[in-house]
């Protein structure tokens, strides 16, 4: 039974006394392969099994890759009662690791098995090819000393990789040691399918299999084709009579079944795979070879994690068959044996839980009774069935494993930062004036006390001058950058250059262009939030008065596009300096707006949702996001370094110049009077107790830091899946498929609640469209098919490209349904909800065709699509169809066509043995 059934079966078992449920008769589950609670895709269903599961029943979990099984367990007792964890390291058949380079196959672990072979170092590669000959023309048979085999200079990548590139052997090189040694049968794992196929080919002239074998072989092909003359591959069959064959997606589950009992009775003795086989296929071999660490992704190419590698060596090894087994993993141009230890050894990652909502689980959490009730019998029995409230549903949804994980951090976060906040609190106690005084005044005789204390209060006074003096060079420097702001912005967008310095000390430079003064631009949402807002409000009882006097009115706000593609709305305290060089206010061509409109226009246009950066008493730094619109004219600010101190603008006015004068005055007044109190009688003493709360000082500054990372990853932990359910409730409710408050399901979620799908409610709303009713069982498949055809994709290595096209009619309703997902769309955007609604007319006309009646061999002929990735396709629409006749409040005309066309396509070679 798969995951999905048994969890549509508890969905209706939830809350129910245990002799009423579905699983009454039921006294254990088996959860094997339990680390699938990580899987992106099918995470999601395997915490649900263990949340809904009835407490009687008991649940047994199984995996060889989970590195956090305390809390794995820890979960499983505190929702379904007490649970015991098992583990164990032995393994029945013991594995030995292997490393197969060009020449040689040696062990890739020390003797005592806990770091990498020696020999198998670039260095001794390096050592190898170029020391070896060096020594033979010197006619010297001295052995190499220590110091000189380990004394390498470092190396480039690209010296590594063309040490290693002639270590990489081909698959022939591999074979003939695995042969030699008597480590066949192998599953070989290569990640494409293309790869796969290719190095069957390759060894199409080889021969594993002895007369005998050879002739079963023949014998078993003959009656393979006999029984499904549609499911040969052809292209494997030579391959097959060498004893090699290829395993992946791309071949017809058929065929894959037919390798996999050759494999069995050790007809085959190596098999290609994709690394979908070590995922619990029953295909146990002596030896697991594995080409590459690496694999390519949509994101690129990524490196093998540790429970990847061990899930493909745990094909190695037969029990009750082989003493050991044997994993092999191969020198490639990028990858060593280095690379292959440390993933070797870095440990299992820890299960991350994956929980997430879906419309399927929202719609059966709180489903309560049916709006299409008739009759006193069914009113009745809807009676019995009271949907739950928001709060019962976060329940259930807030014990997921997520939860669990992250309420045991959020609650250990807590109490780390109560206690650093206590700390902080104690630390800062001994080092105000009142304490430093005090142990001055215990440590100090009475006439040291008295001179150092009187200097001290004086030193105090002229550190509020100069405190002051300071805010006026700020004012100042504001007030002179006034005027240049306008003067540039005319006619020009000029660079510049905004700084802060973060909450741990770090300063931050941004290149930016000058978009101008927010009360000048024409951007009504930007000024009416900064004029409103007190968060943008600039705090002038903290400026000098004399400085108030000289200036009426205080700082500005103005806004720039950053090179990060970031708005940043600042006032003049946060700019270091301003450039003369920028974007030329002209349009490109007559007519056209002019850059600073078109900019103006961009900022206008998207959310409000500013982020403060930094704060002062002369306003803030506030950041947003900027759009895909903005990103060109963020390419064309230039980095700082391109920027010449010639290019600078800035030109302080002499009030500004006379204030740095007093400043500094009065900053060489505080420093005599420093020296002045070095000089004292107890100055030695009372340096200590400063260097004391110096050191507390940082300290503080220290907790600080830890205090607000502490703060914010608090904040980040909030209950998984929650968020995500609220969001779709709310689409569920308005589009009113149920009535979250009364609990009432409306015909369009009792549908929804019945389908198994990916989008259970967009699949209900192209199912209950009267558009459908007007479609032949063919066509209708043909629709059908372009709901559920996500991840097929077109082979671009075949040389065919050949694809049916779907008929006008199927082609015109997929126009239209196409229109509906768009306002579907909208309403997920809305509530922020991000599940795909698939829809996709590529392969509608391979469908339409095998509904049709067309046989596999046409429908095959030039195809460009691979045989299991079109069975894949079929199957599925197959599996969608025939949940149509069992959905409620379905028009009879689609179910029966529904039927008409699943019994027409449920034929060899799809019917059979599918996977």
């Amino acid at each position: 039974m798969t995951t999905e059934i048994l969890r549509n079966m508890l969905y209706q078992s939830v809350g129910m006394a245990s002799s009423e449920s579905a699983l009454s008769h039921v006294d254990v589950i088996i959860l094997d392969e339990v680390h699938y609670l990580s899987d992106i895709s099918r995470g999601t269903v395997w915490e649900e099994i263990v949340i809904y599961s009835p407490k009687q029943v008991q649940l047994i979990c199984l995996s060889a890759t989970v590195a956090n099984p305390d809390e794995l367990a820890g979960w499983i007792g505190q929702i379904h009662g007490k649970t015991e964890l098992v583990t164990s390291s032995k393994r029945p058949v013991p594995l030995t690791w292997h490393f197969s380079t060009k020449t040689a196959m040696l062990p890739l672990l020390d003797e005592k098995g806990t770091g990498m072979n020696r020999r198998l170092s670039l260095n001794q590669f390096q050592l190898d090819s170029s020391g070896e000959n060096m020594y033979r023309d010197e006619g010297s048979r001295r052995r190499k000393s220590r110091k000189y085999q380990f004394d390498v200079p470092a190396r480039s990548k690209n010296d590594m990789n063309s040490t290693r590139r002639p270590q990489v052997p081909q698959v022939r090189d591999t074979l003939w040691h695995l042969e030699a040694r008597d480590m066949l049968p192998a599953v070989w794992f290569i990640f494409s399918r293309k790869g796969c196929d290719a190095a069957v080919q390759y060894l199409e002239e080889s021969k594993l299999l002895n007369e005998l074998e050879i002739t079963e072989v023949e014998l078993a092909l003959k009656r393979f084709r006999a029984q499904y003359p549609d499911a040969v591959r052809e292209s494997s069959a030579k391959g097959l009579l060498r004893g090699v064959a290829a395993h992946h997606a791309g071949c017809l589950p058929l065929w894959k079944s037919f390798i996999e009992e050759l494999f069995q009775k050790g007809l085959v003795k190596v098999v290609f795979a994709t690394e979908t086989l070590a995922a619990g296929m029953n295909m146990p071999a002596r030896t697991a070879v594995i080409s590459s660490l690496s694999k390519r992704t949509e994101s690129g190419r990524t490196l093998l994690n540790s429970n990847e590698l061990l899930q493909m060596a745990g094909r190695a090894g037969r029990r009750g068959i082989d003493e050991r087994g044997h994993v092999v993993l191969v020198q490639t141009p990028n990858e060593g044996a280095e690379e292959c230890c440390k993933v070797l050894f870095s440990g299992l990652e820890p299960l991350v839980s994956q929980f997430t909502a879906s419309y399927g689980m929202v719609l059966n959490l709180l489903a309560g009774a049916k709006v299409t009730r008739t009759s006193p019998e069914t009113d009745e029995s809807d009676a019995s069935r009271s949907g739950r409230t928001l709060e019962e549903a976060r329940k259930l949804v807030e014990q997921s494993f997520g939860n669990y994980v992250g309420s045991n951090v959020m609650i250990t976060a807590k109490e780390e930062l109560a206690r650093i906040q206590n700390e902080i609190q104690l630390l800062a106690s001994e080092i105000t004036d009142e304490a430093i005084d005090k142990k001055s005044r215990k440590l100090l005789s009475q006439s040291a006390y008295k001179e150092i204390a009187d200097l001290q209060e004086e030193l105090r006074g002229e550190k509020r001058i100069r405190t002051e003096l300071r805010r006026k060079i700020e004012l100042e420097r504001v007030f002179s950058l006034k005027p240049l702001l306008e003067e540039l912005g005319n006619g020009h967008l000029p660079f510049m250059c905004l700084q802060h310095t973060d909450s741990d000390g770090v300063q931050h430079q941004i290149p930016a262009v000058y978009l101008g003064n927010v009360d000048s631009l024409k951007t009504s949402k930007v000024k009416n939030m900064v004029n409103e807002s007190d968060s943008f409000a600039v705090n002038m009882e903290k400026i000098s008065s004399d400085a108030k006097s000289d200036h009426a009115a205080g700082p500005s706000y103005h806004v720039a596009l950053g090179s990060d593609n970031s708005w940043y709305i600042f006032t003049e305290k946060w700019i270091k300096t301003v450039y003369k060089t920028g974007f030329p206010d002209a349009a490109l061509v007559i007519g056209d707006a002019l850059p600073r409109e078109i900019m103006t226009t961009l900022l206008d246009k998207v959310d409000m949702q500013w982020e403060k950066v930094a704060e002062s008493e002369l306003g803030g730094l506030w950041c947003m996001d900027g759009s895909l619109e903005t990103w060109s004219w963020s390419l064309n600010v230039p980095v700082l370094s391109s920027l010449s101190e010639e290019d600078e603008a800035l030109q302080f006015s002499e009030t500004y110049q006379n204030a740095v004068e007093s400043y500094k005055d009065q900053r060489n007044k505080v420093a005599r009077l420093k020296k002045k109190i070095s000089r004292t009688e107890g100055f030695r003493e009372y340096k200590k107790i400063l260097d004391i709360a110096k050191f507390t000082e940082e300290k503080i500054r220290r907790l600080k830091a830890r205090s607000r990372r502490l703060v914010t990853r608090i904040e980040q932990i909030e209950p998984s899946g929650w968020k995500e359910f609220l969001q779709i409730s709310n689409v569920i409710h308005e589009i009113r498929a149920l009535d979250i408050n009364s609990q009432i399901i409306y015909p369009l979620g009792e549908t929804a609640a019945a389908i198994r799908g990916e989008n259970e409610l967009w699949l209900a709303m192209v199912l209950r469209n009267k558009v459908l009713l007007d479609l032949k069982p063919p066509q209708l498949a043909a629709v059908l098919g372009g709901l559920v055809s996500e991840g097929i994709k077109v082979r671009p290595w075949k040389n065919n490209s050949y694809i049916y096209e779907a008929s006008t009619t199927v082609m015109n309703v997929i126009t239209l349904l196409d229109d509906q997902r768009s306002s579907f769309f909208e309403l997920q955007e809305k509530h922020g909800v991000k599940i795909p609604c698939c829809l996709d007319r590529q392969f509608s006309g391979m469908v339409e065709a095998w509904a049709s009646g067309l046989t596999w061999r046409e429908i095959m002929m030039d195809c460009a699509m691979d045989e299991g990735d079109l069975a894949r396709l079929l199957r599925r629409t197959i599996d969608l169809l025939a949940q149509v006749p069992k959905l409620p409040d379905i028009d009879p005309v689609l179910k029966s066509n529904a039927v008409k066309a699943s019994s027409v396509m449920d034929r060899p070679p799809i019917s059979e043995l599918v996977r």
